[in-house]
């Protein structure tokens, strides 16, 4: 226990032998249950977790129907591979099963150090935030072991997902380094979640419907052997996807469903005007339009923007009382 809180340890592991037992004999002595999940390994990664699990630790399948967990380790093997959001996913419900009051998650990879996990528990212990996660982007020092391209991608995933969530003073969404409270994972719909890489971002943008508070936490990124699992090809456009619908969706539950706000208006308004000055300009240049034609689709395109940015704006100050920075 953490300052008599109960905390439990989410990791999900895919081809991570090697790996993943070193990051089960370093998990903190007062983290009470691990829940390791095998996500369909092809390698010995079911072998390494059985190895570092209690020996007299019965497996658990993944579609258990109930009951209390007692030992502190608790392997579960997906039959079927299910991405990395679903092996979260497995331990949150088995963590709910439990009433674990945090719930934390360390991928079975390596890169997160699980000896900083109180950074992570603390703020919800202290009821500063019902979710707290990593941020490898605040300083060029943290993020020096991230390549050019990886900082790139990471600030560009970054604003999109601000402007999904609502959270636009979190950093770093893909980090999976991360702590949720119990309330928390009682209140939202874990099986509504992604399943794929994309379930951080689209745990944000659930939690901050809920009106959830997030506290960034400060981590150095750290790269060893492990390999990527990631596709680009599929993930860009599953991603971008998927901050779309969840960004129209927390607009509708947010700040018209819950409660309503006109920067749904401001929103909308903006996009169609900065559509309408597109088509504008489009059929004025294919035309050989006059320069009034011209100045006109400018304008439209320059009020587009402002009101784009005054929804930005309202959304910001609507939701910066539900982040918090974490400094060490």
């Amino acid at each position: 226990m953490y300052r008599g809180r109960t905390v439990a340890v989410v990791v999900p592991a895919y081809n991570e032998a090697g790996l993943v037992g070193e990051v089960l004999d370093s998990v903190p002595a007062y983290v009470d249950r691990i829940y390791v999940v095998d996500d369909c390994s092809t390698d010995d990664t079911w072998a390494e977790i059985r190895d570092h699990s209690e020996p007299e630790q019965p497996a658990v399948a993944a579609k258990a129907d109930g009951g209390r967990s007692t030992d502190r380790i608790v392997p579960i093997r997906h039959e079927e591979n299910r991405g990395v959001g679903g092996a979260i996913k497995t331990g949150y419900q088995r963590a709910l099963r439990d009433g674990m009051d945090v719930t934390a998650v360390v991928a079975g990879d390596g890169q997160m150090d699980p000896s900083i996990l109180d950074r992570f528990v603390e703020p919800i212990v202290d009821g500063r935030a019902d979710y707290a996660k990593g941020d490898r982007l605040q300083s060029r020092e943290l993020r020096s072991a991230m390549s050019s391209f990886r900082s790139a991608g990471n600030f560009l995933l970054t604003f999109l997902t601000k402007l999904a969530s609502g959270y636009w003073r979190t950093n770093d969404p893909q980090n999976g380094y991360t702590a949720i409270s119990l309330d928390a994972l009682e209140r939202i719909d874990l099986d509504g979640l992604y399943d794929r890489y994309g379930f951080s971002n689209d745990l944000l943008i659930t939690l901050n419907a809920h009106g959830f508070r997030v506290a960034d936490v400060p981590m150095q990124a750290v790269y060893g052997d492990e390999e990527s699992h990631i596709r680009y090809s599929s993930f860009v456009p599953r991603l971008s996807a998927l901050l779309l619908t969840g960004f129209l969706w927390r607009l509708k539950v947010k700040y018209c469903l819950v409660d309503f706000h006109p920067l749904v208006f401001l929103y909308g308004l903006g996009t169609l005007g900065g559509a309408a000055g597109l088509s504008f300009a489009a059929l004025t240049l294919a035309g050989g339009g006059s320069l009034l034609a011209g100045s006109v689709s400018v304008l439209m395109l320059l009020v587009s923007c402002a009101l784009l940015v005054f929804a930005m704006i309202f959304d910001m100050q609507h939701n910066e009382h539900l982040e918090e920075k974490v400094s060490y």
